[in-house]
């Protein structure tokens, strides 16, 4: 489409007979032709152009308005376009041709412009000067080489010699200070060369005259030029001058000013330019070896009237000199020597530390701002791109350990991008020899191309960009992380984003983005998870964190041991046809491949991906066949690649030997134990996560049932084989919209009626953008806004707290400054399709402001959530809420105490708060979310808690400290997770969100990371994939008697895949505090 501009324009009256009119046009760019007549025509213009969109001024159709009726206009054929091209068609005596020109056309300015304007003309004019002014220093240096003072010729002299006078002893030889030997070639050319520079300046001054003819002459360049030119010149006409001393080597001063204004000229041309650091060192060694050359000329010159000093002793002299060593050795003997030493070092006194003033404040400013990353180190190493709005030094050190934890990774440049000052503590660390090499700091912002090109953000083979959870404003925060994203991928398009963002109604935003990760969405499903499968805070963060499984040896408990071992275990993938763990597994089914490759090998494989499916599924069951294209995912202490296989189990089994393995070990297994476990969505059966608090047994039948054909006598029950192909018979189709729960048996009616008003479905309304659809249970019909208020009776019921209403299962309660987009995922894992009717927690949010009618709108749906004002410092809001009836309080961190002054004193109101409910309600399992992991010590305090205490001391082992040999064992096997084996974190009852920053760095070696985390979290649900759950191990259970064999059990009869225990202990000491792990 094309859309025809027309410029209307207006004649002038003429105010005398004799003055042109000014007229001006302006037409579209074209093509160049040989002849102005050559034109294309509207008509020609529309055809050429049909298809191209754009504006075109069609100057054939500017109509002009008449101004006065005196003033005939121009008959239509004669248009601007002939004016101003000229066309030779029209005739007309009243017509002038006007030239323009963009620079006055005199010789004059022709000169200026080839000398002085044009950057390349003016570049060789002044590589030009230099050379001449090199070549006269070079001169000078062979004059001198070959001159002999006994020689010197003296015009002024009797017998025109200087050899021929009487010597007093002391007395100065002035002769041999005004004349010297210059043999007649060496004159020659200094005579071309001085004749040379004397027109080549003169011209210059002329070009560069402004009216003021005494500001040229008094120029130091203009001075020096006629010192070293006027002689020579004189030189021609008058012979006998012709050994006259010129201080040529002064022209090493103005080779210093060419080579200055070449180097900028040169920067002009190529439209690049140096950092100023690298000018002032430039200008700086420039000056002092000018400094250092004109000493040593000036000396050996004056000293051929006394002691007659070599041209290398003078410049040693002035080198041992201007160093400030002094060894006097070598020192002049006359005293004009002697002067020009002291004003060369007066000089030096004056000019040297401006230059070393200038260059340290460039120096500080360049460390300041962190200078470039090198081009040529960007195309033959590889680096990637941190961007961060303010550093910190537990966000840094989280960032480089984890990254460079992988072994690939360590020849990697990491390039930090940050808008602010460098803070002490960031700059102690990165001047650590381990990170100074690797840890490059700019100071900079993303959204500036300057600042990308600096960190060369094209040439990087990936970008992190982190926003800033201390902000108190998160959504301001998510929108600066936003442009950052943006300008990223405006600028190098071709390099993978890693982005962190806070709130989910934001993340669609950076959609295009490789990889992001939405802290409130992990971080309140992770929450609502650990309400009920314990410790899954814990488990997730273990295995997002890289370790090689060495913390806790040294401790002399057993189970710090097990669980530092353990910490080590990750997620690794292998394709099928590649693997020697389950390589052999090709056409089974994918639970015969999980139990055996642990039973053979220990790994626990936990998911598979299909070649032609771009999904991941977390335990597929055994409806799924391996085939030899699978990726299989699985968790061990190390991958596979990094693996010795021993086979020295078989030959001992072989043999006949007693071998103590995973699934014959006579340990015993503690009476309280939960289970994390995969379950099979394509299974019939339900894994029921039975709080750990609770004594009763589940009076359904559980699935570890001890087999009723062994039951009796002293052998041990068998558990059945795990088949190689499931029994199709044996596998009850899977119904999603049905409850499996309801098909149980031995029910009172009571029972029977709990949850039978639910429905499955999807909910209706999602909060933000983006949130994935995950089947719920749901009401039939949204409950009214009314009825969501727990502490306000309404029309349709009068309860006003949560006694009255009589719930039977546990509340939930959580605790929020105010209802986020995130909160919505802490109701949707709670509330999922798998979650038994019978076993939902009805959950309470106290939140410190009411929430919107948005927020209503989105979990009006849910069964059994409810909301009202209040915080947990108010007990009386406590109690209303039913604190007393419930069994978890999530208390989430609140983003008014960001704003604390001390950084680490943002969880103070949180601790106490915690703290003092911990004291009032001891039975109640209180879950708390942290600003900063360090603050976890003070989880559920108490100050003569022994066995706390000596939890401590292995935490201030494991972290940098001085002292004893111990420290740096544990510091070198450990990981950086001190805070590992405090109990609260080792329970799951604390959790820090900064402790998955570890998953965007894992990311970028394990692009399946994040998928698999949500997948684990229930944020994203894949057909025929399972999910996560907990079942409680009681002792009636403990026939099983192993790890091993639970996990045949688990998988034989439910297929299920156990990855974790969650273990209790009570711990009793003489003193009258117990601590309960």
């Amino acid at each position: 489409m094309n859309f025809f501009f027309n410029l209307r324009g207006t004649f002038v009256k003429q105010i005398a007979e004799d003055r042109p009119v000014a007229e001006a046009a302006m037409s579209p760019p074209r093509r160049s032709s040989s002849s102005h007549g050559d034109r294309t025509s509207t008509e020609n213009l529309q055809k050429n152009n049909s298809s191209n969109s754009g504006v075109i001024l069609d100057i054939s159709t500017l109509k002009m308005a008449e101004v006065d009726s005196e003033v005939p206009p121009l008959p239509p054929r004669y248009r601007f376009r002939d004016l101003l091209l000229g066309d030779q068609t029209f005739q007309n005596d009243d017509r002038v041709q006007v030239e323009f020109y963009v620079n006055e056309n005199t010789f004059k300015e022709r000169l200026k412009l080839f000398f002085i304007k044009n950057q390349r003309s003016s570049l060789r004019i002044r590589l030009f000067n230099f050379s001449l002014k090199i070549l006269t220093c070079a001169l000078y240096i062979l004059r001198v080489s070959l001159d002999n003072p006994k020689d010197t010729p003296c015009p002024m002299c009797q017998n025109n010699s200087l050899t021929n006078t009487t010597e007093t002893p002391g007395e100065i030889k002035w002769g041999y200070i005004f004349w010297v030997n210059r043999r007649v070639p060496v004159w020659a050319i200094q005579v071309t060369v001085a004749l040379i520079s004397f027109l080549e300046t003169m011209l210059i001054t002329y070009l560069s005259y402004k009216g003021n003819i005494w500001e040229q002459i008094f120029q130091i360049s203009f001075i020096l030029e006629m010192i070293n030119t006027v002689p020579f010149i004189i030189t021609i006409f008058w012979p006998p001058l012709r050994n006259i001393f010129v201080p040529v080597f002064l022209n090493c001063w103005l080779a210093k000013g060419a080579l200055e204004n070449m180097i900028n000229d040169f920067h002009r041309a190529i439209q690049r330019t140096h950092s100023a650091m690298f000018n002032q060192v430039f200008i700086l060694i420039c000056t002092l070896l000018c400094l250092v050359f004109t000493g040593a000329c000036g000396i050996q010159h004056l000293e051929r009237a006394g002691k007659e000093l070599s041209l290398f002793d003078s410049f040693y002299f002035c080198i041992v000199t201007f160093s400030t060593v002094g060894y006097g050795d070598v020192t002049p003997q006359i005293w004009p020597s002697q002067l020009l030493v002291v004003i060369l070092i007066c000089v030096a006194l004056v000019v040297l530390p401006l230059q070393f003033e200038e260059l340290a404040y460039l120096w500080m400013e360049s460390q300041k701002l962190g200078g470039n990353y090198s081009r040529h180190r960007a195309q033959t190493e590889k680096h990637v791109v941190l961007c961060v709005s303010s550093l910190k030094i537990d966000l840094l050190m989280d960032f480089l350990n984890e990254f460079y934890a992988h072994p690939r990774l360590q020849d990697y440049y990491v390039v930090i991008l940050c808008p602010t000052e460098i803070d002490i503590q960031v700059r102690r660390i990165l001047q650590i020899p381990l990170w100074s090499q690797r840890v490059i700091y700019l100071q900079g912002s993303a959204l500036k191309d300057q600042d990308l090109m600096r960190a060369k953000m094209d040439d990087a083979e990936a970008c992190f960009i982190l926003s800033s959870r201390n902000e108190v404003d998160r959504t301001a925060a998510d929108h600066q992380t936003i442009l950052r994203a943006w300008a990223a991928k405006d600028f190098a398009p071709n390099c993978p984003l890693y982005v962190q963002i806070l709130k989910p109604e934001n993340k669609f935003h950076v959609k295009f983005a490789d990889h992001v990760v939405c802290e409130e969405e992990f971080k309140y499903a992770m929450l609502a998870l650990n309400c009920v499968c314990p410790a899954t805070s814990t488990l997730v963060t273990l295995l997002v964190h890289t370790s090689r499984g060495q913390e806790g040896q040294l401790s002399p408990e057993q189970w710090q041991r097990t669980y530092g071992r353990c910490s080590g275990n990750e997620v690794y993938h292998i394709r099928l046809c590649d693997s020697k763990f389950f390589g052999e597994y090709d056409g089974k089914s994918f639970t015969y491949a999980s139990f055996h490759a642990h039973k053979k090998y220990g790994v626990c494989l936990i998911g598979v991906k299909r070649e032609d499916n771009k999904s991941i599924m977390l335990n597929p069951g055994p409806r799924h066949i391996m085939a030899a294209t699978d990726t299989c995912y699985y968790i061990n202490i190390t991958k596979e690649e990094n693996s010795a296989f021993i086979f020295k189990q078989e030959e001992k089994h072989n043999k006949g030997l007693p071998v103590t393995g995973l699934y014959d070990a006579p340990s015993r297994l503690p009476v309280h134990s939960i289970i994390a476990s995969m379950v099979d969505q394509a299974t019939s059966y339900g894994t029921v996560a039975i709080d750990l608090q609770n004594p009763d047994p589940p009076e359904e039948s559980s699935k570890l049932t001890l087999p009723t054909e062994n039951g009796a006598g002293s052998r041990r029950p068998s558990i059945a084989p795990v088949l190689e192909i499931a029994d199709s018979s044996a596998i009850l189709p899977c119904d999603l919209l049905s409850d499996q729960s309801e098909d149980e048996t031995n029910q009172s009616d009571e029972e029977g009626s709990v949850g039978s008003d639910f429905v499955k479905g999807y909910p209706p309304n999602s909060p933000y953008i983006g949130s994935s659809p995950t089947l719920c249970h749901l009401l039939p019909q949204k409950a009214p806004f009314c009825c969501l208020r727990l502490d306000k009776g309404c029309t349709h019921n009068s309860f006003e707290d949560a006694k009255a209403y009589g719930f039977k299962n546990k509340l939930i309660i959580v605790s929020a400054e105010m209802a986020g987009n995130g909160l919505y995922n802490f109701i949707v894992p709670l509330r999922a399709y798998y979650r038994p009717r019978k076993e939902l927690n009805p959950i309470v949010l106290l939140l410190d402001y009411p929430p919107d009618n948005h927020f209503l709108e989105a979990i009006c749906c849910f069964p059994m959530v409810y909301f009202m004002a209040g915080t947990i410092d108010n007990l009386d809001n406590l109690l209303q809420c039913g604190i007393i009836y419930a069994d978890n309080l999530v208390v989430v961190d609140k983003e008014s105490t960001m704003s604390a002054e001390e950084d680490y004193m943002a969880d103070a109101k949180t601790i106490v708060n915690v703290q003092t409910m911990f004291r009032l309600f001891p039975s109640l399992s209180i879950i708390t979310e942290l600003t900063h992991p360090s603050n976890m010590r003070f989880m559920q305090f108490r100050a003569k808690d022994c066995y706390s205490l000596a939890l401590s001391k292995l935490e201030k082992v494991s972290c940098s400290g001085p002292g004893t040999e111990t420290v740096t064992i544990e510091r070198d096997k450990g990981s950086n997770l001190a805070f590992m084996f405090r109990l609260p974190f080792a329970a799951g009852r604390v959790f820090s969100i900064s402790m998955l920053d570890t998953l965007l760095y894992q990311s970028f070696v394990k692009d399946y990371m994040i998928a698999i985390a949500r997948l684990l979290l229930g944020l994203d649900t894949t057909p025929g994939s399972g999910y996560l759950c907990a079942m409680k191990i009681t002792e009636e259970d403990l026939w099983i008697r192993t790890y091993g064999r639970l996990f045949q059990k688990l998988c034989s009869s439910s297929a299920e895949i156990p990855i974790g225990i969650y273990r209790t202990e009570s711990h009793m000491f003489s003193t009258s505090e117990a601590s309960s792990v």
